[in-house]
């Protein structure tokens, strides 16, 4: 049986119990779940926080996938990095500065770990269990979308 505990910003906890997941598991295409690349949004490792923070706001996400100019996955950055980083750097939010500073400046506390488009279910429920969502990638780590923790247990739920 797998059990996933879901904290949101309210501090309610959601409990999702899965008994019969491991049935079976590997037969699934994690592709099936796939949200492809044109329709997540994502910053440039090379953008301003300006920029990174403006894009959050606009599409309502707390973390956002960051990219190489190439289209390889780097990491993710969260409203939490960048609310730290200005915190500890002594930033003056109010005359253009984050215009001026980089995101690549953001130390990230936790990347979120990508899966290769060729991973299997196990592999995939092990990271979203952790994550938001997953990252995934192809063989030459070139970012084509992500995973939702949402859609994997909507699926699941729907067949309980």
């Amino acid at each position: 049986m797998i059990v996933i505990y879901i904290r949101n910003r309210e501090n309610l906890t959601w409990v999702f119990k899965f008994s019969y997941i491991l049935q079976g598991v590997n037969t699934i295409n994690i592709l099936f779940f796939l949200t492809p690349k044109a329709e997540v949004a994502y910053v440039k490792r090379n953008d301003s926080l300006r920029q990174a923070l403006n894009k959050m706001e606009q599409h309502k996400y707390s973390s956002i996938p960051v990219l190489s100019d190439e289209g390889e996955y780097t990491g993710t950055v969260t409203e939490g990095d960048m609310l730290w980083y200005l915190l500890h750097n002594d930033s003056d939010m109010n005359d253009g500065h984050l215009d001026e500073l980089p995101l690549e400046a953001v130390p990230r506390r936790n990347d979120y770990e990508p899966v290769n488009a060729s991973s299997n279910m196990e592999d995939l429920l092990s990271k979203i269990m952790q994550q938001n969502f997953v990252p995934v990638v192809d063989d030459c780590d070139c970012f084509i979308g992500i995973i939702k923790r949402r859609d994997v247990i909507q699926y699941y739920y729907d067949r309980t």
